[in-house]
């Protein structure tokens, strides 16, 4: 069977046999979720159906999630490619039961469909089960091992420990015992001289897991404890490579025909053989195998809405990029962007599973080649500079920290690409050297600022998610049922649930509300609300004041007055209805390829990232702002649908995001039929008459492929034409009131132009007369040409011109000049060429040494180099050195 087959039969058997409902992927990256960065399992888009936070519309799901595991808990990143079955990007094919199937069900599928459906030998297969855990009080799962003694032999049935067999998303949330299923694809002859038994959990490259069925029983809370979960859950995962693997029977994932077709057009660009390079335990292999995984990790993301970038999750995808950049550099010799022509192949293949990817692929393709380009650009003098550096370390086998962050800075080379090449090597990073570096200068941290959360004090229990009101409402009474204290650098701050608010909570864009909770009472207390969030289906108010002492004495769930900032809502949603008319005005104006790839919207600006691969034009931009404003005039009344079937809406040519993730049924946000349709949960005005006027400030690029447009609406826009329009008067009044302003403006540079020729004509006299007084300095001292002199110029590159004449028409030339120039110290030092070369002599380091003296730095190369620094006083001091250095 081919893979494709192979997860429709998964999906079949489920579906059509055991009465599931299919469930798309979830977007590989997380929008609302705090406590994740990536889907790393495919139970991630679940997680609230097991809290017993919401109740699930099918009792039955299965799907093929979209995961990747390369932060975090479960990071298989460094695994990738020197092995056959790990993998950054990988599906998980599942079944799932929210409190209605739990073990017996589980259990029995799972082996018929691997045994009967896809005819696996059943002497090959083996399965773990939990066998407690003291410290946690758990006992062994008993009750697992006797329901797989009706399918199995009972010596084919191990014991796990905590670590292998108690599965959890992370320190926080749902989790339970689990059962593993292993096989075993050894050679016959193999597993005659040693069981399959004894090589389960102890990475065997051909014994390994294919499958875990999860039993959903406990919440960890943040203080460590287990608490039972409202229901109990099954929560299955397979993972597809390495099943496909199995049933192809094939040594490694990476033979199958889910990664050949990519590994065979990297045979053809680079002209080696991956076959014989793995034969010969080639790094050939190894980098065809990490580009052929890196690539999916990296064109999924994109296709799910996640662009590389220097921060969070968008950094997580650059590295992981440059990753596979250097590989297909060094042991493939690609030295011109090569991933890109990938992802058709890749496109056409998860078509029919995934067609996010074609229906993206240009932009895709695109931006990978952008970031493939711009690394390269830096790679090839990275490499050479970390080569010099391995060499100097090959004594302590430790590359210095501050080394490591300015290959970082400097090249773009993750600590971790840096931290490979170095183990190549057999060398390790001084890693708190390199985080202390990246501390003092306050840049790209990988990781969010730490918090301390504490767990939720409930006031009252209810399993209902937040009822949001605010579309009809901007005040609602409601109950605060809990709250929880946090911690961070910020200070103390507290998070509240209501059971209904009128608080937008930040979502597509659109930033959270502020405004004030009144706890009724004798004596009403306010709560100030300084921003709304949304954590899957709960909406977190967040607010400084101190919560414990307002609610003190109030008992049970206190009844509260919430009320949103009106005047704020109205500033951002006049901003949000502009960000639509402005999408379909961009489509109209430059073409259907236009797509949001970002946005934010608050009361003072509205910024929107789209797909275009061109600056805009004057024209471009002024055409846009005309239709929209000329749709503000119109004065086009909301159109606002909710509960519409997704597949009616996109009928209706609703435009759906990449990489969000929608429900059965979506809200449709229409301003007239005919130009703008999105499917949209974000707040908007009654009529677009009330966003008054649109203005735009800015085009720019955002990332390779992507614009960005920055604009005002409402008062803002109107404060933004009258600054103009005050600016514009004032010149014309300096210029006294010409009657052509730009006329006389032209005329202003043109002459100001003149004068600066005029002026360089006669700085350079002056420079020609000083050229010769320094000629009449030099003096021969032991076969050099040596000067040292101060000199007055006005600015910093006349010191250079000086020193590059003179050394034209001095033979053997080592020359010291200085100058005061604006306050600061300038040095510049100029070696003849057969100096460097004969004495090894070198500027750059002459000049450092110099600039010591005047309390500054500076550098080059081996034959000039200039420095600056704070001290004029000790410019004698630096020609006294000069000579000193000579002798």
């Amino acid at each position: 069977m081919t893979s494709n087959e192979i997860r429709r039969q998964f999906l079949d058997f489920f579906t059509k046999k055991c009465g599931h409902a299919y469930v798309h992927s979830a977007p590989m990256v997380l929008k609302n979720d705090p406590t994740l960065m990536f889907s790393n399992s495919g139970m991630v888009q679940f997680k609230d159906y097991f809290l017993g936070n919401r109740i699930a519309e099918h009792k039955r799901v299965a799907n093929s999630q979209k995961c990747l595991r390369v932060s975090g808990k479960h990071n298989d990143l460094e695994d990738v490619g020197l092995d056959t079955y790990h993998h950054t990007m990988f599906e998980m094919l599942g079944n799932w039961s929210f409190g209605d199937y739990f073990k017996k069900e589980a259990i029995q599928w799972a082996w018929e469909l691997l045994t009967e459906v896809y005819r696996l030998p059943k002497d090959r297969l083996y399965v773990t089960v939990f066998g407690g855990d003291e410290k946690e009080g758990l006992s062994r799962d008993d009750e697992a091992r006797e329901l797989w003694k009706q399918h199995i032999d009972e010596n084919r049935i191990l014991y796990g420990n905590k670590k292998d067999n108690f599965w959890e998303m992370g320190d926080q949330g749902p989790c339970g015992p689990c059962s593993e299923i292993h096989i075993d694809l050894r050679p016959d002859e193999e597993r005659a001289q040693i069981s399959g038994y004894d090589l389960v959990n102890n990475d065997h490259p051909q014994v390994i897991e294919i499958w875990n069925l999860v039993f959903m029983q406990f919440n960890r809370k943040a203080d460590g404890s287990l608490e039972p979960l409202p229901d109990k859950h099954v929560d299955t995962g397979m993972g597809f490579e390495r099943l496909v693997r199995a049933i192809q029977n094939k040594v490694s994932n990476y033979d199958t025909d889910i990664f050949q077709p990519i590994i065979r057009q990297l045979e053809e660009e680079s002209g080696k053989n991956y076959h014989q390079a793995e034969r010969e335990n080639s790094k050939v292999a190894v980098a065809m195998r990490v580009v052929a995984d890196h690539l999916r990790a990296v064109v999924f993301a994109i296709a799910d809405g996640q662009l590389p970038s220097n921060n969070k999750a968008g950094y997580v995808i650059r590295r992981i990029l440059r990753r596979a950049v250097r590989y297909g550099y060094t042991f493939l010799g690609f030295r011109q962007p090569f991933m890109c022509r990938l992802v058709p192949l890749m496109a056409e293949q998860f078509a029919g599973i995934f067609p996010e990817v074609k229906a993206q692929l240009d932009f895709i393709v695109n931006v990978v080649r952008e970031e493939e380009a711009a690394f390269l650009r830096t790679l090839e003098n990275g490499l050479r500079m970390l080569d010099d550096i391995i060499a100097q370390s090959v004594a302590t086998k430790l590359i210095d920290g501050k080394v490591a962050f300015e290959l970082y800075d400097t090249y773009g080379f993750p600590l971790d690409l840096t931290a490979l090449i170095a183990r190549e090597n057999g060398l390790l990073i001084d890693e708190a050297g390199f985080d202390k570096a990246m501390q003092e200068q306050k840049d790209r941290s990988r990781n969010a600022a730490a918090s301390e959360k504490g767990d939720w004090v409930i006031l009252e229990s209810s399993d209902e998610p937040t009822e949001f009101v605010g579309y009809e409402a901007d005040e609602a009474e409601a109950r605060l049922l809990r709250y929880r204290q946090i911690t961070d650098k910020k200070g103390t701050q507290y998070q509240i649930v209501l059971d209904r608010t009128p608080f937008y909570a930040e979502s597509g864009g659109q930033v959270g509300d502020t405004g004030i909770l009144v706890v009724q009472g004798e004596n009403p207390r306010k709560i100030r609300i300084a921003d709304t969030k949304k954590e899957i289906d709960q909406i977190i108010h967040f607010t400084y004041d101190n919560l414990p002492e307002i609610l003190a004495g109030v008992k049970g769930a206190p009844v509260v007055t919430a009320l949103i900032d009106n005047s704020r809502r109205r500033l951002i949603e006049s901003n949000h209805t502009a960000t639509h008319l402005m999408h379909a005005a961009l489509r109209e104006v430059l073409g259907t390829h236009v797509a949001q790839k970002g946005s934010l919207v608050n009361d003072e600006v509205l910024r929107f990232d789209f797909s275009h691969f061109a600056k805009m034009t004057e024209s471009e931009i002024a055409q846009v702002e005309k239709i929209v404003n000329a749709k503000i005039r119109e004065n086009i009344p909301l159109d606002e649908q909710r509960n519409v079937p997704i597949e009616k809406a996109k009928a209706m040519g609703a435009m759906a995001l990449f990489g969000e993730k929608y429900g059965d049924f979506v809200r449709v946000i229409t301003f007239d039929k005919n130009f703008s349709v999105e499917l949209c949960g974000g707040t908007h005005v009654a009529q677009t008459g009330a966003i008054g006027q649109f203005k735009i400030l800015s085009e720019s690029s955002s990332a390779a492929g992507v614009r960005r447009i920055e604009a005002v609406t409402a008062a803002k826009a109107e404060q933004i034409i009258n600054e103009e329009l005050a600016l514009l008067d004032a010149v014309r009044a300096l210029l006294k009131n010409p009657k052509d302003l730009l006329k006389s403006v032209e005329n202003l540079l043109d002459e100001k132009q003149a004068l600066q020729k005029e002026i360089e004509r006669l700085q350079n006299e002056a420079l020609q007369g000083i050229k010769q007084q320094l000629r009449t300095q030099i003096a021969d001292k032991n076969g050099v040409q040596f000067l040292a002199a101060q000199v007055e110029v006005p600015k910093p590159d006349a010191l250079k011109t000086l020193a590059f004449q003179l050394k034209q028409e001095t033979e053997s030339l080592f020359a010291v000049l200085t100058a005061a120039i604006d306050g600061k110290a300038h040095i510049a030092v100029m070696i003849a060429d057969e100096l460097v070369k004969e004495r090894n002599w070198n500027a750059s380091q002459i000049v450092k040494d110099l600039a010591k003296l005047v309390e500054g730095g500076g550098g080059g190369q081996p034959f000039f180099a200039t420095a600056a620094g704070k001290n004029t006083a000790q410019l004698k001091a630096v020609l006294s050195a000069a000579e000193q250095i000579l002798a």
